[in-house]
Formats: C-alpha cells, structure tokens, sequence
C-alpha cells in the first residue's frame, strides 16, 4: 500500500511539474483599435520551450480591412523586408508574402472580437538571438514591433 502511494505521489508531482512547464511557454497578447501589443515592446519566454502557444485576442471593435492587427514573428534583419513585401500581398494573404522562410510564426490577420491561436518550433532559433515581433498590417509594422528574446 505504502509503495503504490510512493508511486502516485510521485506521478502526481512529475504531472504538475509538467504543466507548470508547459504552462510559461503559452502567451496571450491583446490588441484593440489602437496600435498596441498588450506586451508592450518586448516579450521573452523561456529558452527551454520546444515549442511556444501564441494567442492573439482582438478587442476592439472594427473589421480586419480596417484595423486588423496580426502576430509575425522574423529575425530582426528579415522583419522590414518582411513588412515591405507583404505590403502586395493584400489583406486575403495577412499582408504576408506567402511561403516566406524568414517569417518563423504569424497568426492570420483578425479584427475585432476575434482572435488566433498559433504554435510553433523553437528549433533553430537560438537563445538570446535578435529576433523582432510585428503587426504586418500596412503602416502598422512601423509602430506596432518589438523584441523577442528566449532567455
């Protein structure tokens, strides 16, 4: 009896401990009908996540066409060239160019009341690397940005 409690117990504190790790490598960000990240300018989460849960949270009130705000995550030396180039690829592409291997994660375009949920690999990037977060929306990139870090 004393053993199979040993054993529960013990697999109780593996599981808790597992989602407290899996717990910090999950963000939510908010924006409205202004251009801000709830986040503000800089976001870091932890080195050790294999892989990170990204909710992006609308809460304003107009439509994706006219304030539409979206996630994008580059290297620091690929985000303008980014932003710029998906200034063509309209609204229906989230003001992306489509397959473009320097963008790392993006949520799609939302408006208000909508939101996103995207997860991605951390593998490849390294820990402490130069690494910028962006809305690609036109004009928005140059406001809306900030840095990311794995520490």
């Amino acid at each position: 009896m004393m053993k199979s409690m040993h054993k529960f117990f013990a697999a109780l504190a593996l599981l808790l401990f597992a989602n407290s790790a899996f717990a910090q490598c999950d963000v939510t960000v908010e924006v409205g009908d202004n251009l801000t990240f709830s986040v503000g300018s800089s976001m870091e989460m932890p080195a050790d996540c294999a892989e990170i849960t990204l909710t992006i949270k609308h809460t304003g009130t107009l439509p994706a066409a006219a304030m539409g705000h979206n996630w994008v995550l580059t290297k620091t030396a690929d985000f303008q060239p980014v932003a710029q180039a998906g200034l063509g690829a309209g609204v229906a592409n989230n003001y992306l160019p489509s397959d473009d291997a320097r963008i790392i994660a993006a949520t799609k375009l939302i408006g208000g009341g909508e939101s996103d949920t995207i997860t991605f690999s951390t593998e490849g990037m390294e820990a402490g690397g130069d690494y910028t977060f962006f809305c690609s929306f036109p004009g928005h990139w140059a406001v809306m940005k900030g840095t990311f870090a794995l520490n």
